[in-house]
């Protein structure tokens, strides 16, 4: 998955591809693309520095943070990115520290004249992530005792149970009752 930039040889072309999933390992932990992958985007080149805008768009399976049940999520994420070429330090080897400017964050290198479009989706998967993955908004998680999955049957568990940073509380209002 490497745009080779020598193909490109106007100052603005277009590239589009559809991806069959099984093109990304499934060794990812987050998630699994279960759908083809449909990358597109503008390249606009300025001698050796490129600008990609598009889209890349599928559907990803992945565990609900509540229940641990699969469930899918389309993605259908913007981008826009800058790329130049990975310019190597001479001398002693180490970069010269700077600040991060605004820029810095949308500017990415590349090396041997070729940019990796795995890279820039397998991105744009992970920036596309809920921060908790739910299922569904009345998604009512796995119960705490015995760990039944609550969305599809019931548990005879009592739900007393007490977190024991809080028994100090509980100690307290038996108190405030004994004292009335």
């Amino acid at each position: 998955m490497l745009l080779d930039l020598n193909k490109i040889h106007g100052s603005r072309e277009r590239y589009e591809k559809v991806y069959a999933p099984g093109a990304f390992s499934a060794d990812e932990e987050a998630f699994r693309v279960v759908d083809p992958v449909s990358l597109a985007f503008d390249i606009l080149k300025d001698k050796q520095h490129f600008q990609l805008s598009g889209t890349v768009t599928t559907r990803l399976e992945l565990p609900c943070s509540r229940c641990l049940e699969l469930f899918r999520t389309p993605v259908d994420s913007r981008f826009d990115l800058r790329y130049q070429p990975h310019a190597h330090p001479a001398g002693s080897g180490h970069e010269v520290e700077r600040q991060i400017e605004e820029d810095d964050l949308s500017t990415a290198f590349y090396d041997n004249d070729e940019i990796d479009l795995g890279q820039l989706m397998r991105e744009q998967f992970y920036l596309s992530l809920p921060m908790k993955p739910l299922c569904g908004d009345d998604c009512r998680g796995l119960c705490p005792v015995c760990g039944t999955n609550l969305n599809r049957g019931r548990c005879d568990c009592k739900r007393e149970w007490e977190d024991p940073r809080l028994a100090v509380l509980k100690t307290l209002k038996t108190d405030q009752h004994k004292e009335h």
